[in-house]
């Protein structure tokens, strides 16, 4: 089969990455589910605190970003899509995620596990952060410094400072503080 341009395409259809408007994630999955082209957008369950009310809402795991399950034909339609900006990209060609990634996801979710995704440029010095996995699950410390992909902790909470490196991976933003 060809597309609009005249190329061959497969029918292989594989899980891509899109980056959205801000803010449009839940509206670009919408709108690509009314055209038939399977999306995913990950959300976490965030409580919201004001001074006179509590509101629960769904906020999308990865700001900016859709999953989409797509053979090379059906790539332009998802660029069409109000509120796309673009296929995310490796080398040269759109980023593709490997099914084990996105069914691991799903699960996740589906058990209500808490997630929240963090960046190395989110956490500061100073910052307290709550450990997520490992010999120091549920544990709070402040961050020291980030290095690379581990985070260099201090634990001044155990009648002892306890100075650790935790991969970035392993711990959440403390916002109960």
């Amino acid at each position: 089969m060809e597309n609009q341009f005249g190329s061959r395409c497969t029918f292989n259809r594989r899980w891509l990455v899109i980056y959205t408007r801000p803010r449009w994630e839940k509206k670009v999955d919408k709108l690509l589910k009314i055209q038939d082209i399977k999306s995913y957008c990950p959300l976490r369950i965030v409580t919201n605190q004001w001074a006179d009310r509590k509101k629960v809402v769904e906020l999308p795991l990865f700001s900016g970003y859709v999953f989409v399950w797509v053979n090379e034909c059906e790539e332009y339609k998802v660029r069409q899509t109000l509120g796309v900006l673009n296929f995310i990209y490796y080398m040269g060609k759109p980023a593709i995620i490997r099914d084990h990634i996105i069914e691991k996801m799903e699960d996740l979710i589906q058990k209500n596990i808490q997630c929240e995704v963090i960046s190395d440029q989110e956490l500061n010095s100073g910052d307290r952060i709550r450990i997520k996995h490992g010999i120091f699950y549920d544990q709070e410390g402040t961050v020291i410094k980030v290095r690379g992909k581990h985070v260099l902790l201090v634990f001044d909470h155990l009648n002892c400072a306890v100075v650790s490196s935790v991969p970035i991976a392993d711990v959440m933003l403390n916002t109960a503080i």
